[in-house]
């Protein structure tokens, strides 16, 4: 049903500063996401958030390219198709990539991931039967041991990061028609 390559880079959280983080812009951006103060991964934080980078010197970057079956590229989808497209394709991928980047946290003492997208752990939960976020009830988060932040929700520009470490163009979904790729952008911060 789908193909992925990968792609990894390393850099230091100086350099990804400097270079790739614009806090303020993408803060903007993220407010008119549904998920801006409506899940406990997406803004608006209560930390300064370049205090939370500075807080680690190295970041080693995972992109996932997944390319979906050449007879879905260019297809016209409705909303609904594009949403278990993602949940079906993307959510496999995304799943993965999380239990990988828990497993190199255990082998990197201090390092923390960061998630590819918001998180979803809610999702899923038995005990949460909507799946939605106990942010959006004033309730603190359910799963704080495993939620974790995403690079744009931080400031950093995941398409910058793509095109320049780890050479790939971005592509979206246009006019309701499939992509010939996604790409799922997450890393690990360490100390």
């Amino acid at each position: 049903m789908y193909t992925i390559e990968r792609h990894e880079a390393v850099v230091s959280v100086e350099h990804y500063l400097e270079e790739y983080v614009d806090v303020e812009t993408f803060l903007e951006a993220c407010k008119q996401c549904p998920n801006y103060e409506a899940k406990w991964s997406c803004p608006s934080y209560d930390f300064d958030v370049i205090e939370y980078w500075k807080k680690y010197s190295v970041l080693e970057l995972v992109a996932v390219k997944i390319m979906p079956d050449e007879s879905l590229v260019g297809k016209k989808m409705t909303p609904q198709q594009q949403k278990e497209i993602y949940e079906n394709i993307i959510g496999e991928v995304k799943a993965k990539l999380t239990e990988e980047l828990y497993k190199r946290e255990e082998e990197v003492p201090g390092s923390i991931s960061l998630s590819a997208g918001s998180c979803a752990l809610c999702k899923g939960s038995f005990e949460n039967q909507e799946g939605d976020c106990a942010r959006i009830i004033g309730e603190p988060c359910r799963y704080p041991e495993k939620m974790r932040y995403s690079i744009e929700s931080l400031g950093g520009n995941v398409g910058t990061t793509c095109s320049r470490l780890m050479e790939i163009e971005l592509e979206w979904i246009e006019e309701g028609r499939m992509p010939s790729y996604f790409v799922l952008v997450c890393g690990l911060l360490r100390p």
